[in-house]
């Protein structure tokens, strides 16, 4: 008997999709996941963890060739070998990724300070830090007090 209307009749379409056995397939991994899998140091990646990025990238080269720039300019810039700068951004030309290109052109228009970023040991973090906390502070204040308290405010804070 086909559907009616009624209630409690199933249409045989409807008794043949519950009843079809569907294919079991893995759900790929979210993006995000794939990111971190990317941005994280191999090793601290479980065997599980591990299985699936080779897995992604098996079936993506151009995200396999991304995975490679990624951790060799993480590389260069944890062991601090900012001479290698100019062979890593030749490599990233090479390869068809339109958006490591740009990065490769923006780091090209100040390639001597980016050099020294990752050679050398000094960093402004700390003044950048002020900078931002100070910029937050004056967010917050907007058009609720005075000069003189946001002065006490930057001041004062922690």
């Amino acid at each position: 008997m086909g559907y009616r209307g009624s209630y409690g009749r199933v249409s045989a379409y409807q008794r043949e999709k519950r009843t079809s056995p569907r294919p079991v397939t893995a759900q790929p991994p979210a993006p995000r996941v794939v990111t971190r899998w990317i941005l994280s140091r191999p090793e601290t990646l479980t065997e599980i963890e591990q299985l699936r990025l080779k897995a992604v990238l098996t079936n993506c080269p151009e995200l396999d060739a991304l995975t490679g720039h990624v951790r060799s300019f993480a590389h260069m810039l944890t062991e601090r070998q900012g001479e290698r700068l100019p062979q890593w951004l030749d490599a990233v030309r090479q390869d068809d990724l339109p958006s490591l290109h740009t990065l490769a052109a923006g780091i090209d228009r100040d390639r001597d300070a980016v050099i020294a970023g990752l050679t050398l040991p000094w960093s402004s973090g700390v003044v950048e830090g002020h900078v931002n906390r100070i910029k937050m502070l004056k967010r917050q204040m907007f058009g609720r007090a005075g000069f003189n308290l946001l002065r006490k405010r930057v001041l004062l804070a922690p």
